[in-house]
């Protein structure tokens, strides 16, 4: 893996700084995607993931989340659009994963609002997967902890803020954390 890292490097600084007169380097793009909660033990010199432009997804706008809704042939009320956005905040897999399960008739609006922060609802994997990724870091677990519980923004240690950022699990308000969506309270709450 770190081969292929070190492979990336040399191609974008061939492009870059390198052979001028090739057509073929100077048409050299590369677009790699990654996840911050992913923690691999890279050499900062041959790491492909410090240089370039980072780019956050933001979360969808009421108005794109009806807009998703009709792709999929759904016409909710805005009460609902409302109800959603409160659950998930506009988290685009966990709002698509909500119109591919209705739209599906795999579950009605009633379930999926009522199961949503549960092991028996459309999320459980998801959810599970996040909290395998916390319980594999004490540290990470007990500062959500203080932040589901809290019902203001917590100040917590800045390494711990941002990687609780970075695995989607919080917002950050200058210095306090918030979770990032109700249904991550709700979950880690239990």
């Amino acid at each position: 893996m770190l081969n292929f890292f070190a492979l990336l490097q040399s191609w974008h600084e061939e492009a870059i700084y390198g052979n001028m007169a090739s057509e073929l380097w100077q048409k050299l793009r590369l677009v790699i995607v990654q996840s911050t909660e992913v923690e691999l033990p890279i050499d900062a010199k041959r790491s492909p993931f410090n240089i370039g432009l980072d780019l956050d997804l933001p979360p969808f706008r009421a108005g794109q989340v009806e807009s998703l809704a009709r792709c999929y042939e759904l016409y909710l009320s805005a009460d609902k659009i409302e109800q959603l956005m409160e659950l998930v905040a506009g988290h685009p897999y966990l709002v698509q994963l909500a119109f591919y399960c209705l739209a599906q008739e795999k579950l009605t609006w009633e379930e999926l609002m009522q199961n949503a922060a549960t092991d028996a609802g459309i999320y459980h994997k998801h959810l599970q997967r996040l909290l395998g990724n916390l319980n594999a870091h004490p540290d990470l677990a007990a500062a959500y902890q203080q932040v589901v519980q809290a019902t203001e923004p917590v100040n917590l240690e800045r390494h711990l803020a941002f990687k609780l950022r970075g695995m989607g699990l919080a917002n950050l308000q200058e210095n306090a954390v918030t979770p990032s969506c109700q249904l991550y309270r709700q979950y880690f709450l239990h």
